[in-house]
């Protein structure tokens, strides 16, 4: 059942995000929009308030329970970033906007950028973590928890992977190949 209600709330994610930024752009109706924009995050109450309600019903944790919390954690660090980078595409398409804003190539900027990925990464960790303590006090009986630490560990793996890109990003920055001049965000400088 809850693994249902995860996929439930991965759909509704998109289907508020692409419904507000229809009603914002080709609509042209912005207070709308914004609003189902700002119910995004109430996905995320649905789910934790879906698994709390499983464990306080006596159900024993298991690979749902775990990921829920790791769904929740990625989906609120994240979940800005997505918002900002459909808002972007939706904007230029539909409303003039300018062109979204690639990820930089080369260089310092890229460093920075995998650094800051790296930085929701590990605030995404955090949080699944946090609820996953949390579930563990809540329900109170370590038999029935025993999948949770599991995935404590999971969760610290997939962040140890993810610490490889910017430590081998700052240690070897890409490079352009041509050769040419290069910015800050890697683009081509006119010589």
């Amino acid at each position: 059942m809850l693994l249902a209600v995860i996929a439930g709330c991965e759909i509704g994610f998109w289907v508020l995000l692409a419904a507000g930024l229809l009603a914002r752009y080709p609509l042209r109706l912005r207070r709308t929009g914004a609003a189902l924009l700002l119910c995004v995050p109430l996905v995320d109450l649905v789910l934790l308030a879906a698994t709390a309600t499983d464990l306080r019903g006596g159900a024993t944790a298991g690979t749902a329970h775990g990921l829920a919390a790791a769904y929740l954690g990625y989906s609120v660090a994240f979940g800005h970033s997505m918002t900002r980078w459909a808002d972007e595409r939706f904007a230029h398409r539909f409303a003039g906007g300018p062109p979204p804003t690639r990820a930089p190539k080369y260089g310092a900027a890229r460093v920075r950028h995998e650094w800051r990925e790296f930085g929701k990464a590990a605030l995404a960790t955090a949080i699944a973590c946090a609820l996953l303590l949390a579930m563990i006090a809540l329900v109170g009986d370590a038999d029935r928890t025993r999948a949770l630490d599991a995935w404590l560990g999971r969760l610290g793996f997939v962040l140890a992977i993810w610490f490889l890109w910017p430590v081998t990003t700052t240690l070897w920055p890409p490079r352009p190949r041509d050769g040419a001049a290069r910015d800050s965000a890697g683009r081509a400088r006119p010589e």
